[in-house]
């Protein structure tokens, strides 16, 4: 068993909560722009100061409406700037907040927020009020719900329902709140059964701020800015935004990840946050274009010349001859790739998923490092995040601030401190098998290093056992493949079966390009070219690299391409993208079975 531990910065005192950090900054700061809103294609400053008298002006609608201290109310949006201002005004009435993603079906609507018992709720679009009206006989205790898009708006409805009440009412209800109090119930995009809430505290979360803080000291300053693209209903961007908002970091949203590069352009953040399949489309798009402009050696030796740099960092540092071709690609290809994330953006965060090591050298080598790390809804975020100052690529870096980290003896990752919610919501019998003297069992596999570096290598429950005997971890040839431009998603099979074999998805954004440049007929569908030589060849590589990673019994010896991709809507994936092999492997059971047959 090996334990590492980071010491906390500064103790979550008992009276705290998150509603304090707009005061906070509207006292002290008020003049500080806190956001810049899009509206209309134009990015609109709004102050600390402004910010508030938003926050308290819905609070007061709240309470007026009749949500009680502790109350539950569901936001049911794509990200926005009304989702962080109705998150702090949920906090600002003493209630909680309970997020959806805006992609739930109805019957996922109906669980969250019957399971959560929520008195009221938050959509954005008459599409989602359909959802939530289609299973409105399933919820006894929801009372309110408002439209953030509509005739009358939820903002001004709220704002005008609040204006007669006294603005001390809401000082009263927020200052009543103390830090151990209840925040947020978030239930986790579950890849098996129905999803858990975690049960996440106002010190829960202000103990990932100071954390996070404590982590990226030249990124959560005064003066930088963060534009965010990931849901958040998913904890890592939520997490990350209040911790930008509390460091007085501008703050920007953008919902349509479609428009993410011309958003990009305009708003010119100084950091991102982002999943890895973000990263990926932006090197493969980027690497796709020199190919398709006959630049592609060009593209490809200053991809090397990146790697090369990047990986001399940790070993002494790049020789003349190194750094003169990394001064010439920085000319020619490393500053348009800087452009594309607005020009200033000095590095990145990730999470959700395993960055690739190559990826990791690629945006360093290029001056954008990407900071990877590691954590779970029930740590509030990120639990281990890499570092400017500890930085290790192919781990996701040391524990954060009061945080500790143990492998047990099965290999599975243990986490405790601050950010390690209580319970899970209404669900004894899980807290009690995820939680054990206030260690958390993560259902991760990893290994610890001599300096506190986490390296995650699987998940428990997913292993594999072929009628070998052999256990496989699926994820990392799943990652590896998955980093393939071509490639959208691979579910690793093979349990209790005499081999590893692979379903492959077609990224449909990339097939177009592909065809093109290997001849293909412009309307042939994945399933017409399915059996293509060509396209099997491709996979093959793909294939190929992932297997470099594992011994001979792991690796992958029959794939087969699917006609369709996973889709969240067919429940084949989670809204964070994690796949759920139960319904994958039911779905495609066919496929499967025909890997094996002789």
């Amino acid at each position: 068993m090996r334990e590492y531990s980071a010491p906390a910065v500064q103790p979550v005192a008992d009276d705290e909560n998150l509603a304090d950090i707009v005061w906070a900054n509207a006292e002290r700061f008020p003049d500080a722009i806190s956001f810049r809103r899009q509206v209309d294609g134009s990015w609109l400053d709004v102050t600390a100061r402004e910010f508030a008298a938003q926050v308290i002006a819905v609070a007061k609608g709240l309470v007026e409406a009749g949500i009680e201290r502790g109350d539950r109310v569901g936001l049911m949006s794509k990200t926005r700037y009304e989702w962080t201002l109705l998150d702090f005004a949920i906090w600002a009435a003493g209630a909680v907040t309970v997020p959806i993603y805006e992609t739930s079906s109805p019957d996922q609507v109906a669980w969250i927020l019957s399971d959560s018992g929520a008195k009221g709720v938050f959509v954005e679009t008459g599409e989602h009020l359909a959802a939530v009206d289609e299973v409105r006989d399933q919820l006894p205790a929801l009372s309110y719900t408002w439209q953030i898009e509509a005739g009358r708006p939820a903002v001004d409805e709220l704002t005008t329902l609040g204006a007669e009440v006294a603005d001390d009412t809401v000082h009263e209800r927020r200052r009543a709140v103390g830090a151990g109090d209840l925040a947020t119930i978030v239930y986790t995009s579950g890849t098996t059964g129905r999803p858990k809430g975690v049960e996440l505290t106002h010190s829960n979360l202000l103990a990932e701020i100071r954390a996070d803080i404590a982590a990226f000291p030249q990124l959560m300053e005064q003066g930088n800015s963060l534009l965010c693209f990931l849901p958040l209903a998913h904890i890592l961007a939520r997490a990350i935004a209040v911790t930008a908002l509390t460091a007085r970091v501008t703050l920007g949203h953008t919902p349509d990840i479609k428009n993410l590069v011309a958003d990009l352009g305009t708003f010119r953040p100084t950091f991102v946050v982002a999943v890895p399949r973000v990263f990926e489309k932006v090197y493969n798009g980027a690497k796709q274009k020199a190919h398709s402009e006959g630049k592609g050696k060009i593209f490809d030796a200053a991809e090397q010349t990146a790697v090369s740099y990047s990986e001399a960092q940790d070993s002494g540092g790049a020789g003349l001859g190194l750094k003169a071709q990394h001064f010439l690609f920085d000319k020619l290809v490393y500053g348009k790739l800087r452009a594309a994330l607005g020009g200033r953006c000095i590095a990145a965060v990730s999470g959700g998923a395993p960055l690739g090591a190559r990826l990791a050298h690629f945006f360093r080598g290029i001056g954008v490092p990407v900071f990877e790390g590691y954590g779970l809804t029930e740590t509030s975020a990120a639990a281990n995040v890499n570092t400017q100052d500890a930085f290790r690529v192919g781990t996701v870096g040391r524990p954060v601030a009061g945080t500790s980290v143990r492998i047990a003896d099965d290999g599975e990752v243990l986490l405790k401190g601050g950010v390690v919610f209580g319970a899970y919501f209404n669900n004894e019998t899980a807290t009690k098998e995820s939680l054990e003297d206030g260690w958390f069992h993560t259902g991760d596999l990893g290994e610890l290093d001599d300096d506190g570096f986490l390296k995650i290598t699987g998940r428990k429950k997913e292993i594999i056992v072929t009628a070998g005997g052999k256990n496989v971890a699926p994820s990392g040839l799943e990652d590896t493949m998955r980093a393939h431009p071509l490639i959208s998603q691979a579910m690793v099979v093979g349990d209790q079966r005499p081999f590893i074999a692979a379903l492959v998805t077609i990224d449909e954004e990339f097939f177009p390009a592909w065809k093109s440049q290997n001849g293909k007929p412009a309307d042939a569908s994945v399933a017409d070219l399915a059996q293509d030589a060509d396209l099997v060849a491709a996979v093959q590589g793909a294939v190929d690299e992932a297997n470099k990673l594992v011994s001979h019994a792991e690796s992958i010896k029959k794939f087969v391409i699917l006609a369709q991709d996973f889709t969240e809507a067919g429940g084949e994936i989670t809204p964070s993208m994690k796949l759920k092999r139960n319904v994958v492997t039911k779905n495609h059971a066919t496929s499967i079975e025909g890997l094996y047959q002789k």
